[in-house]
């Protein structure tokens, strides 16, 4: 199965996601729900890193990935990146209302220490 776990901050905003497993939906290499899930997320991160300029951190290996929302610059440009973060969550959605067994969706709230 694959998770994904978006961390959003108190604001609402999704501060980081990741996503880790195989779906298991068929063989390697011709598994579409590993595809669909892997083009969505690896796609939200090169749009953001395209559209907006902004560079997400993030680290990928086989069957793992995780990025964190670029902070700290343009704000502007920080709204962009979240809606394009917004909009992968509604393609992953999508991905798991079809296919629920193969995919699970986290959504956490990150407390600010205080």
């Amino acid at each position: 199965m694959i998770t994904v776990t978006i961390e959003r901050g108190e604001d609402g905003r999704i501060r980081r996601f990741s996503v880790s497993g195989h779906a298991g939906y068929d063989v390697p290499g011709q598994d579409i729900v590993c595809a669909g899930v892997s083009a969505v997320t690896v796609g939200a991160v090169n749009a953001i890193e395209q559209l907006t300029g902004l560079v997400p951190k993030a680290k990928m290996r086989g069957g793992w990935l995780t990025a964190e929302a670029p902070q700290g610059g343009d704000p502007e440009l920080e709204s962009r990146a979240q809606l394009l973060l917004e909009g992968m969550l509604v393609s992953l959605q999508t991905i798991a209302d079809e296919y629920g067994k193969y995919v699970q969706i986290q959504e956490t709230i990150k407390h600010r220490r205080r």
